[in-house]
């Protein structure tokens, strides 16, 4: 059966592919379909190429729309209104809190909205207004704003 692959076979290859592309959350099977409907496209221009080279052009096809997509995609991010929708701690780098807990260490709680953030910076104490300046994995960074206000004597 795979002896006997024409254009058509690889046109619904790519339907197939497109179709699981709806279906799963990342990009990735679109790039395997532009490459199965290249190969149909060959085929239909040369219809002689055996099985083993459509299957090797296919395999070469589809590493290179992946590589070409991925780095064109790096380049052009897709616009959205949303920017840090999956990035819940960067929604608040900028904002200004109040400690309610010190910073000892390095290291603190910081109340944010119905959340308790784990937060890093210098040592603070309760009450001193800080800045969330970034984020490092799962930790709020912060700076005091109130320079020589709150600080911890070490």
């Amino acid at each position: 059966m795979i002896t006997e692959l024409g254009p058509w076979h690889w046109f619904l290859i790519a339907i197939a592919l497109i179709i699981f592309e709806a279906l799963s959350p990342a990009a990735f099977f679109m790039w395997l379909a532009a490459a199965a409907g290249m190969v149909g496209l060959a085929l239909a221009v040369f219809p002689g190429l055996g099985w083993q080279v459509q299957l090797v052009l296919f395999a070469v096809l589809s590493v290179s729309s992946l590589v070409l997509g991925r780095r064109y995609l790096k380049r052009n991010p897709i616009a959205t209104d949303e920017p840090n929708l999956n990035k819940r701690g960067h929604q608040y780098i900028g904002r200004m809190f109040t400690l309610d807990q010190p910073i000892v260490n390095g290291v603190g709680k910081l109340r944010v909205d119905d959340t308790t953030w784990k937060i890093g910076g210098r040592d603070c104490a309760e009450g001193t207004k800080v800045r969330v300046t970034g984020v490092d994995g799962v930790v709020l960074v912060v700076t005091p704003e109130d320079k020589g206000m709150g600080s911890v004597a070490s």
